[in-house]
């Protein structure tokens, strides 16, 4: 199944833009599973940068920190 945040149509389109000509079903979904999953790494990272900045709220440097790492 796709995860919540990306559609298959969203997936084929952005793999179509990286060069592929032609895109299965099997890619979009296993490169959905994939951005969903390093997003939510990310996102748990930044969540900790912001604790530890005494902040409740994920900021946009919150994350680029946590891309980083």
């Amino acid at each position: 199944m796709v995860g919540k945040a990306f559609s298959l149509f969203e997936m084929d389109s952005l793999l179509r833009s990286a060069g592929a000509e032609r895109v299965g079903e099997d890619a979009s979904r296993k490169l959905a599973e994939v951005l969903e999953d390093n997003g939510k790494a990310i996102l748990f990272k930044a969540g900790i940068l912001a604790k530890h900045a005494r902040r409740r709220s994920i900021t946009k440097k919150d994350i680029m920190l946590a891309a980083k790492c």
